[in-house]
């Protein structure tokens, strides 16, 4: 590694709820800058959760993001000439990161409304226990547990 490691920024929180969480959220939605418009998209996300589930939207978030992240995950790792897939535990920030990158790709994979509706959707699904995202979560899951043979070249 060249040179020395990137500082950690200090995100602000969000404007309407003050959590730094959300504000998170919005900018894994972001694109092009366009921050107002990922506020739009995350708020409206959360109305349509109050109004369709009659539930607290934050409680929800929460639930979903819980439910979401991820406890292992595999990284491949080569060793004399065989590539393995070696399950490692998930730290810190990076469940976060995970949660965050499976719901957004969740919420686009749904057709037909806006993103919005969409992204409350998958929430309200993934605070089931249900949805693509926590799919995917499932899937991360027992290919670490398949692999768990390998955990030793960690």
């Amino acid at each position: 590694m060249r040179g020395k490691k990137a500082p950690k920024r200090k995100i602000e929180a969000d404007p309407k709820f003050q959590r730094v969480d959300i504000a998170k959220l919005i900018n894994k939605i972001m694109e092009r800058g366009k921050k107002t418009i990922a506020q739009k998209v995350v708020y409206g996300a959360f109305e349509y959760i109050s109004s369709k589930a009659k539930e607290d939207p934050i409680e929800t978030f929460d639930a979903a993001i819980r439910n979401i992240s991820p406890n292992l995950e595999v990284k491949g790792k080569r060793i004399g000439g065989a590539n393995y897939q070696v399950p490692i535990v998930v730290i810190g920030d990076r469940k976060m990161t995970l949660a965050y990158r499976w719901l957004i790709e969740a919420a686009k994979a749904r057709k037909g409304a806006a993103m919005s509706v969409r992204l409350g959707e998958e929430l309200l699904a993934a605070a089931k226990g249900e949805g693509s995202a926590m799919k995917k979560r499932e899937d991360v899951q027992r290919m670490a547990e398949s692999n768990r043979a390998f955990a030793h070249f960690a």
